[in-house]
């Protein structure tokens, strides 16, 4: 019997909607989570998550999207603290890009660190480039209870630093990729109550299917190359991270 994985990070309503919802659980995902980067994209992922049982909604301001923030947020809160919300994000840092201005993504991400601990749901992390920042402003703040860094790019300094802040870690097909030693490095160490698997899907396929669009069918390949790096079966991680996706997201299973 094959594996049962839960996609902890995905954007459905950037590609695929509902036809990859349908693959994905003929692929045995349990269920996803489609995570919000702006208004608008939080709002459908809501609607995708009232249509299909097996799709959580998150949602928030991407670091990308944060010079939107004057004119979102109070619009984005409404939806933060409905009962169909499991998490807040996702928010942070991109200085490898910078759509946004430093100052703006830091507000936005302050403001939405703030939110996620004012009605107690989780904070999902976006960090690219940007780790002393993101740390910096997260001790500030004060790290929510349920906090988890998405794609996870780091080696094992970042991996230590999130963990000893009670951060979960979610690891995507980069992990599956030839020259990310590092990340596979990280994964090795994290313990196994702070381990997620996504596909951040429609980006980062993992192998064999690097380059083309990704989905959350994918999501077992991902979980097998994060079973890989740790020495563990894929069975063993599966279950482990639906495990850790339903208690750091509140969702009964």
């Amino acid at each position: 019997m094959s594996a049962t994985w839960v996609d902890s990070h995905c954007h459905l309503q950037l590609a695929g909607g509902d036809a990859h919802v349908t693959r994905a659980e003929a692929a045995g995902v349990a269920w996803m989570v489609c995570v919000g980067t702006d208004l608008a994209t939080s709002q459908v992922a809501l609607e995708l998550a009232a249509a299909h049982s097996s799709v959580r909604a998150v949602v928030g301001l991407h670091p990308h999207e944060a010079s939107e923030f004057a004119a979102q947020w109070e619009l984005i809160e409404p939806l933060a603290v409905s009962d169909a919300c499991v998490g807040i994000g996702e928010a942070g840092f991109d200085f490898y890009y910078e759509h946004s201005p430093r100052d703006v993504q830091e507000t936005a991400f302050r403001w939405q660190i703030g939110l996620a601990k004012r009605i107690g749901k989780p904070l999902v992390i976006h960090s690219r480039d940007a780790w002393d920042d993101t740390f910096r402003v997260l001790d500030d703040e004060g790290v929510p209870a349920r906090t988890i860094f998405h794609c996870f790019t780091g080696g094992p300094d970042e991996a230590h630093a999130a963990i000893a802040r009670g951060c979960h870690l979610s690891f995507s097909g980069i992990v599956s990729f030839k020259n990310a030693d590092d990340v596979r490095a990280a994964a090795a160490l994290v313990p196994t109550d702070r381990l997620l698997v996504e596909t951040d899907s429609p980006f980062l396929a993992p192998e064999p299917h690097r380059g083309k669009p990704n989905e959350p069918a994918y999501v077992g390949l991902v979980g097998e190359a994060l079973a890989r790096a740790r020495g563990e079966t894929a069975a063993d991680v599966a279950e482990l991270t639906r495990t850790n996706a339903a208690q750091v997201f509140g969702v009964e299973t």
